[in-house]
Order: structure tokens, then sequence, then C-alpha cells
């Protein structure tokens, strides 16, 4: 398919650029949507070929996304940028009691075709209101659908899934160095992500969830150190948040008997919290220890680059859980 090493950052700003050729009815907006940075790079392509089709806006989330559930309901796609996620809950209403319910209010006489792409931040300095990662309070919602790649190949399919559905999508990309500038191969054609989870790494001794750049932590994990020690973990990268697709993880918790889930969010009423309830519902006959999580400390993020590294997930927190958990 034309495959070719690209970033993450790059393969999301070719699925943006290659959605816009193809539908006339694609365009992104968003504060700072056209600045000359192209947000961090990733509006750029778009900028140079479809100027006309990037709006920047004023600092009104709220109404800047009823204006896009507005074009949605007219026929138009478009894909609503919003620099950081934290900033999403100042939409709260024009995503949730609109957007997302709009479908199921009209008995399905009216589809809203709106993207909503942001990104969690993780680096030192950005402090409570920039870093935080809040998909457990999108996906809670039902009427739209969640997805946070971990992978450029997942960057580029999960957003052309998302921008051609007839339904809104929140996208939330990871833009810690780590992921966001990695390379991998990714085809140059059109292609979309499936929703469901993907089985990354086979394993029997232990299931490892994982969610957005969490991934990268666990394979870290397992190749620095846990395939050493003979142990094999099998590793899961949940991909889509809403809808859940739980079968594989079920399946993968029935050949190991274990299972840990790695957040980037919260732990309290979290999605590693769905994940172990809907495992203790069918699968918990099947568990030979208690099922465990790792994801952020309950406290606001910290601004300091001391304090931060010890707040997020890492490869050492996952190895000394699964040296715990695999006796």
């Amino acid at each position: 398919m034309g495959m070719r090493k690209i970033t993450y950052k790059d393969a999301s700003a070719e699925a943006l650029l290659m959605a816009m050729e193809e539908d006339k009815n694609v365009f992104l907006i968003g504060e700072g949507a056209d600045h000359i940075n192209g947000i961090g790079g990733q509006c750029l392509p778009a900028i140079r070929k479809f100027p006309d089709r990037v709006i920047d806006t004023p600092l009104s989330e709220n109404g800047l996304t009823g204006f896009c559930v507005g074009a949605a309901l007219n026929g138009m796609r478009p894909v609503l940028i919003h620099q950081r996620d934290d900033f999403m809950l100042l939409a709260m209403d024009q995503m949730f009691n609109q957007a997302a319910q709009l479908r199921y209010a009209s008995g399905g006489r009216h589809r809203v075709p709106l993207t909503i792409l942001s990104f969690i931040a993780r680096r030192p300095g950005e402090g409570v209101t920039h870093s935080h990662s809040l998909q457990s309070i999108f996906a809670h919602f039902p009427g739209i659908k969640v997805g946070m790649p971990a992978t450029a190949m997942d960057a580029k399919g999960m957003l052309l899934r998302a921008i051609f559905d007839d339904d809104p999508v929140i996208i939330l990309e990871h833009r810690h160095n780590p992921l966001y500038n990695r390379e991998e191969y990714v085809p140059a054609e059109h292609y979309e992500t499936s929703l469901s989870s993907r089985v990354v790494l086979l394993g029997d001794d232990i299931t490892i969830v994982t969610i957005s750049i969490t991934l990268l932590d666990a394979l870290k994990a397992s190749y620095d150190f846990l395939l050493e020690k003979v142990i094999f973990p099998e590793i899961i990268d949940l991909r889509w948040l809403r809808p859940l697709n739980i079968e594989p993880i079920i399946q993968s918790v029935k050949k190991t008997g274990k299972l840990l889930v790695v957040d980037t969010g919260w732990k309290s009423c979290s999605i590693s919290s769905e994940i172990v309830a809907l495992v203790a519902e069918q699968a918990h006959g099947h568990l030979k220890c208690p099922p465990r999580r790792i994801a952020l400390p309950d406290a606001p993020c910290p601004a300091s680059q001391y304090l931060e590294p010890l707040y997020h997930p890492n490869s050492e927190m996952i190895i000394q859980a699964v040296e715990e958990m695999v006796k």
C-alpha cells in the first residue's frame, strides 16, 4: 500500500489533507488553526493547499462548537480543533447535549458528522490547565465515539474514519515527544482503522491493556525487562474507548488469568475502572489474582519538572506491577 516511514504528527496531518482533497465539505476550524506554525505543524499541509478552508476563530469554545454542530447538520464535515483537551470542558453543552444526542432525539433524521480533534500535552510547565487526560469524561456519553491513537498508523486511520463517520467523533492525540515524533511505516493511501482494540504482542502470562501513549511504556517494559525474565505479556492497544471493544480483552484474560490496565487518566471513575468491571462481570472465574490499574494519582498535574515524571505512568511502574502479579 505504498508504505513509508513518517512521524505520528505527519500521519495525522496527512489524514487532514487527504480528507479535504476527497471531500470539499471537509474544513478545519479552531482557535489558531491558521497560525503560521500550523498547530505544531499538523495543519500546515492543509493551510498550503486549502487556505480558505482552514478557519481561525475567536476564543469561544462553546460558541465555536455550536457553529460546527450547525455546519454538520447542513451537510458539511467540520474538523474542530481544540488545542488542549482541557479546553473542551468549556464546550460540554454543545458536544454532549447537542451533537451527541441530535440523531437520537430526531429519530434518526439528523446526523452530525463532526470530528473534534484535540491534544493531550505532557511536558514540564504545562501544569493544571494544559496537561490532563480527560477521555473518561468524554467516553461517558452515548451518541459519540472517542478514540486515542497510539501509533502513526492509527493516527491517520482513526482520523480518516472519524472525518467520514456520519456521527460525532472525538480523537485525542498525545503530544508527548516519544509518541508525537515517533516514526513508523504508514500507507500512503486512504485507509480507516476498524472500531476495535488490537493485540500488539502475544503472550500467556498476563494481559496488559494500554491506552494511548502507555502502549509505548508497556512495550518498553516488555522488551527491556519482562521478556528477559521469561515473562510473556499479552499487550492490547485499546484504540477506541467508545465504542469499547471488550471481547479481545476478555479472551486474553481467559488465557492469561491476570489483568493490568495502564491508563493516561485519573484512576477514579475511569476507563480503566470500566475495563476492570467488565472483566469482573464476564471473566471473573478465569482471574488468578485481583486485576490492577496504573493511572494518574488523584491529584492535579504538577508543573514542576521534578514532579511531572513521577506523576505519569511509566515502564518501571509496569515492570513492578507485573513482577508482583506474576509470581
